[in-house]
C-alpha cells in the first residue's frame, strides 16, 4: 500500500526509503526511527516531487540539523550570486536551505534550486504571495494565500513556514502588552498588516484544516511560524510569545490527526538564563514536536557579529532539546548576506550543532573530536587540516606564518608542548637553548 506522508506509513509500521535512509545516517536501528517519525517527534521533509533529495531526519535524538537562508530581494536580485551560496551551503553539509526570494523570477530561481538541490528545501509562500498574484497585499484572499502555497507544494518544496498561530486572540494580547520591538517577523508582519487592513482573521488559522489538505497531498512539512518572536531581549518570554505557542500547540495536533508532519519555530532574541526554560516549555506546550530556532541572539548590541551572539544561543537551545537550527550571518538586520557571511554563518551555526550534539550524547557524535586530537597529538598537520570544518582556513593560518620546524605551529615553535611531550616519551632529551636534541636511549 502506497501511504501519503512519512508519518503516515510510520504509523502503519513501513519503512520508506527516506526513512531506511536517515536510519543508515544516524547509526539507528529503523524500528527505532519508525515510532518517534509516528509519533511526530521526529520529521522528515520529503516533498514526493523533490527528486534530488537526500532525505534527513529532525528530532529527538537525532543530529542537530542546520538551515541556510538564501534568496534574492529587490535591492539585491543576483541570481547567479545566490546559486553560488547554494553550492558552498553544500559544500559544508547544510542539511536544509530556505528560499526566502520576494522579487522578481522567484519560480524560476525555485524550480531550479530543487531540480538541483539534495538539501531539504523550504519556503514562506507568504514572501512570494504579492509577486505570484499580482496584487496589493489588501487585495489577496484567503483562497489566493491557499493557492500560493499550492504552487510551491507543487514545484517539490519539502517544508514551508506557515504563520498560523497569529490569530485574533494573539493578536489582541499583543496589543494590550506592547513590546520594544512590536513584530519584527516579516511573515507575520505582513499578516498582521493583512488583518489589520481587512479586519479578517488569519486565514492560514482560518482554513487550516484546508491548508493541511494540500500540505498532505505533496507530504510537505509544515514548520509553525513564530509571527511573534522577540526581536529584542526586552520581548523574549513575553505574553504574546508565550499566548503564539500555546495556539501553535493545539495547530501541532490537528496537523498529526491529518497525517502531516511539524515542525515548531521558535525564538528569536533571548537573555542565555532563558533558553533552556523556552525550550522544554515549547516542547511541554507542543507535545514533543521538533524545535527549530533561529538563533538564539543572546544579545542586542552586537550587529556585523550576530553569527557569534547566534551561535552561542543555538549551542544552548540544542543542548537543551532543539532539534534544528536555522544560521544567522554577520551581515543579520544589517543587509543581504554575501558570500563570506554566508559562509561564516555555517560554520559558526555547525559548530553549534556539533557542540550541542557533544552535550546531548548524540549516538557518534564524539567520533570527529577523537579522530582529530589523535592527528594533533601526532602533530599531523595535514590530517589535522583534512579533518577541520574548514580545511582550507585552518591551512592557510598555519602556512601563513611557517615555523622554521614543521613539526609545530608559530604560535610555540620549539616550545610546542605536543613536540616536547612527544620526544621525551621517546626518550629524547629537549636542550632548548642550543635547539638541539639529544637522545636518552
Amino acid at each position: 500500500m502506497k501511504y501519503k506522508t512519512q508519518m503516515e506509513a510510520a504509523r502503519n509500521g513501513a519503512v520508506t526509503k527516506e526513512l531506511a535512509q536517515v536510519a543508515s545516517d544516524e547509526g539507528i536501528a529503523e524500528h527505532e526511527l519508525l515510532p518517534l517519525v509516528a509519533s511526530g517527534q521526529v520529521v522528515i521533509p520529503a516533498n514526493i516531487l523533490h527528486k534530488s533529495l537526500h532525505p534527513y531526519g529532525i528530532g529527538r535524538g537525532l543530529r542537530t540539523k542546520i538551515n541556510v537562508n538564501l534568496g534574492v530581494s529587490g535591492d539585491c536580485a543576483d541570481y547567479r550570486l545566490e546559486m553560488e551560496k547554494v553550492q558552498l551551503a553544500e559544500k559544508f553539509g547544510t542539511e536544509a536551505i530556505m528560499d526566502l526570494s520576494n522579487y522578481g523570477k522567484t519560480r524560476e530561481f525555485r524550480r531550479k534550486l530543487i531540480e538541483l538541490s539534495p538539501a531539504m528545501i523550504g519556503t514562506v509562500p507568504i514572501y512570494d504571495a504579492i509577486g505570484y498574484l499580482e496584487k496589493d497585499l489588501k487585495d489577496i484572499t484567503a483562497n489566493d494565500f491557499l493557492k500560493v502555497v499550492r504552487s510551491h507544494a507543487k514545484e517539490g518544496v519539502d517544508f514551508m513556514t506557515i504563520h498560523a498561530g497569529i490569530n485574533h486572540r494573539v493578536v489582541d494580547v499583543l496589543m494590550r502588552e506592547k513590546r520594544q520591538m512590536n513584530i519584527v517577523s516579516r511573515g507575520g508582519s505582513l499578516l498582521f498588516a493583512w488583518m489589520k487592513m481587512t479586519g479578517n482573521e488569519n486565514p492560514f488559522y482560518e482554513h487550516y484544516e484546508e491548508l493541511l489538505d494540500i500540505l498532505r497531498e505533496y507530504d510537505v512539512t509544515i514548520s509553525l511560524g513564530d509571527a511573534l518572536r522577540p526581536g529584542s531581549i526586552a520581548d523574549s518570554t513575553d505574553a504574546s510569545q508565550i499566548a503564539e505557542l500555546t495556539e501553535i500547540g493545539n495547530l501541532t495536533k490537528c496537523t498529526w490527526e491529518h497525517d502531516v508532519q511539524v515542525l515548531v519555530e521558535g525564538p528569536g532574541h533571548m537573555a542565555i538564563d532563558e533558553i533552556a526554560a523556552n525550550v522544554k516549555l515549547e516542547k511541554k506546550l507542543c507535545h514533543g514536536a521538533p524545535f527549530y530556532v533561529l538563533g538564539p541572539l543572546v544579545t542586542d548590541i552586537a550587529p556585523g557579529y550576530d553569527h557569534i551572539t547566534s551561535a552561542i544561543g543555538g549551542a544552548i537551545a540544542a543542548a537543551n532539546g532543539a532539534d534544528f537550527l536555522c544560521y544567522v550571518t554577520p551581515a543579520e538586520h544589517l543587509r543581504l548576506p554575501d558570500l563570506n557571511d554566508v559562509k561564516e554563518g555555517i560554520i559558526a551555526s555547525k559548530i553549534a550543532a556539533h557542540a550541542a550534539d557533544i552535550a546531548k550524547g548524540v549516538k557518534g557524535a564524539r567520533k570527529a573530536d577523537y579522530r582529530i586530537s589523535e592527528a594533533r597529538g601526532k602533530l599531523d598537520w595535514e590530517e589535522t587540516f583534512r579533518l577541520s570544518l574548514d580545511c582550507e582556513k585552518a591551512k592557510s593560518y598555519y602556512e601563513s606564518v611557517p615555523p622554521e620546524d614543521r613539526h609545530s605551529c608559530s604560535m610555540c615553535g620549539k616550545m610546542c608542548a605536543v613536540r616536547t611531550m612527544n620526544k621525551i616519551l621517546d626518550g629524547i632529551d629537549i636542550e632548548l637553548s642550543e635547539e638541539k636534541t639529544t637522545s636518552r636511549g
